[in-house]
């Protein structure tokens, strides 16, 4: 009675692939997500681009580095509409089996008889469901400097989906902005907060965050641009955090000080800031004698505890961009731009 259904069980054991469609969007963009549990990162890569430049055996994830083949990228939408493909693409097969052994046992009933049975069949049409709409494009487009593979994310990306490159510029720059957007919105989380202490320890902590990750945003893009230098040796762990150590050793690689790109007031203000980060990192926040003597900071005393204003980060901002760009155009890759 079941022979059809039976052959067609059999058929079905083992593995099988099913073709699935999944869109890209607007802008050709396909949705991508980070396989790490930790991470789980979204973003789009440009569908030539997943085509032509990124390689099968290994994708980058733009936001933590995480590595895995290409087909570990699917994002859970995505998962979602390949399992119930799948599962439409098997109920279709076991019903259009189940229907042949109907039709074939009611053709060998015997007609005019005083008992007949038939079979039926009773199941809906099968339709393959929808693929998932693409998310919506997303803002930050990248281009990677290397390999040209274009990719977007939502906030900030470190690393090429394609070829793995960490742009220092374009994280500098990235960083820099976000501290920014997270300075504009210090005013609207004092009016949303409706606890008073709550809303100013909340605001006096990001403060304090913004200006400790524009000095190791510096670092990180110092240390960059260091090491594309021929024939440097490997700075200190954590030199760069450091003005003075910095600026000789790009003295060193360019013949430079940082003198050469920020006069005497700004490099004054931004030693301040400096060791402002350290005393935040290292002794929260409360003055000691290595601040006053490298600072010549009169504002405190030993043991008072530094208060960081929004305006103050934001200069810091304005000195740390001044003093990268100067460095950046100083670099060997910009000198052979321009020649």
């Amino acid at each position: 009675m079941f022979d059809e259904l039976i052959r067609e069980l059999r058929r079905l054991d083992g593995r099988h692939e099913v073709s699935i469609s999944i869109p890209s969007d607007a802008d050709g963009y396909f949705d991508r997500e980070c396989p790490s549990p930790e991470c789980q990162f979204e973003f789009k890569v440009h569908e030539d681009d997943w085509r032509d430049k990124v390689r099968d055996e290994e994708v980058c994830c733009p936001f933590c580095g995480h590595t895995a083949a290409s087909d570990a990228w699917w994002t859970q939408d995505q998962l979602k509409h390949s399992e119930k493909v799948a599962l439409a693409h098997i109920d279709h097969r076991i019903n259009r089996a189940m229907k042949r052994d109907a039709d074939r046992w009611n053709r060998r009933q015997p007609r005019n008889s005083f008992i007949s049975m038939t079979m039926k069949v009773d199941s809906c049409p099968s339709y393959l469901p929808l693929p998932p709409a693409a998310v919506e494009p997303m803002r930050l487009k990248i281009a990677c400097p290397e390999c040209e593979c274009r990719y977007a994310v939502i906030g900030a990306a470190f690393f090429c989906p394609a070829c793995g490159h960490n742009a220092a510029d374009l994280v500098f720059s990235q960083t820099i902005t976000g501290i920014r957007q997270v300075l504009d919105a210090l005013a609207h989380i004092r009016a949303t907060v409706p606890d008073r202490d709550t809303a100013d320890t909340t605001v006096r902590l990001i403060t304090e965050n913004g200006l400790q990750n524009a000095v190791t945003a510096f670092q990180r893009f110092a240390e960059a641009l260091y090491s594309g230098f021929p024939s440097v040796g490997s700075p200190r762990r954590n030199a760069f955090q450091n003005l003075n150590e910095g600026s000789n050793l790009w003295h060193s690689a360019t013949g430079k000080q940082y003198s050469g790109y920020l006069n005497s007031i700004e490099l004054n203000s931004l030693t301040r800031f400096f060791q402002q980060r350290h005393l935040l990192a290292h002794t929260q926040g409360i003055v000691d004698a290595d601040y006053i003597n490298r600072t010549g900071d009169t504002n405190y005393r030993i043991g008072q505890r530094l208060v960081v204003r929004e305006s103050a980060v934001r200069d810091c901002l304005a000195l740390i961009e001044k003093l990268a760009t100067g460095m950046a155009s100083d670099t060997p890759s910009s000198k052979e731009i321009e020649t």
